[in-house]
C-alpha cells in the first residue's frame, strides 16, 4: 500500500470514528434556552419530537434535564465512600440526560419496544421523559405543563408522590419550585427567539 493510500485510509477511519461520537459536555449559557438550542440543534429536534409525541412542552423538558444532568449526556450520580475514602459504588443507577434509573429505563425499553435506546442519546432520553410524564398525567392527573408536580413525581416516583415522600424534603420542594420558574423563563426565551 502506498503512503498516499495509507494516508487516505487513515483520514477515512478518523472521520468514520467521529460520526457516532456523542457530546458529553454541557452547552454554554444554561440560563438561555435559545443559546442551548442554537449550540445543539439535535436537542431542539429531540425536544420538539417529544412534544409532538407525548405533549410535554419543550420548556418543561429543558428545565428537568437542566436539573437532572445539566445537559451532560453521560452524567452519573456521585460515588459513595466508606470511611470517607473507600469507594463503594454510586448513590444510584441514574444515568444520562434524564438520570433514569436502570429499572425504570428497562421498563421503558420493554414497553416501547426500544431495546437499543440509550440514556446518553438525547432523542431516547427525551422520549423516556415524555413516556414517563404522560403516564404520570394518566395515573395522577398532573398536567404535562405543571413542572413542579411533574418533577416531584419524576424524582420521587409516582408512588412516592402519592405518599408525599417529598413533604419532609424542603430542599426538593425548593428545587421543584425553582424548576417551575426555570421552565417559565425558558418558555419566554423560546418565544422571544421564535423557537416555541
Amino acid at each position: 500500500m502506498s503512503s498516499y493510500s495509507r494516508a487516505v485510509a487513515l483520514v477515512v477511519i478518523v472521520a468514520a470514528s467521529g460520526c457516532g461520537e456523542r457530546q458529553y459536555t454541557a452547552p454554554r449559557e444554561l440560563d438561555n434556552a435559545c443559546s442551548i438550542l442554537q449550540q445543539r440543534p439535535p436537542y431542539e429536534r429531540a425536544f420538539k419530537q417529544t412534544e409532538r409525541n407525548w405533549g410535554v412542552p419543550v420548556s418543561v423538558q429543558m428545565a428537568i434535564i437542566y436539573q437532572e444532568s445539566k445537559f451532560i449526556g453521560n452524567a452519573r450520580t456521585p460515588h459513595q465512600y466508606m470511611l470517607g475514602v473507600i469507594p463503594v459504588g454510586r448513590q444510584s443507577s441514574a444515568y444520562g440526560y434524564s438520570q433514569a434509573l436502570d429499572g425504570t429505563w428497562e421498563e421503558y425499553q420493554d414497553e416501547r419496544g426500544r431495546h437499543r435506546a440509550t440514556r446518553d442519546d438525547i432523542f431516547d432520553a427525551t422520549d423516556f421523559m415524555g413516556w414517563y410524564m404522560s403516564q404520570t398525567t394518566e395515573s395522577l392527573g398532573i398536567p404535562l405543563d405543571d413542572t413542579r408536580d411533574q418533577y416531584l413525581a419524576y424524582h420521587e416516583g409516582r408512588t412516592g408522590y402519592v405518599n408525599a415522600s417529598y413533604s419532609d424534603k424542603g430542599w426538593l420542594i425548593r428545587i421543584a419550585g425553582d424548576l417551575a420558574e426555570r421552565a417559565e423563563m425558558y418558555e419566554a426565551q423560546l418565544r422571544s427567539c421564535g423557537r416555541d
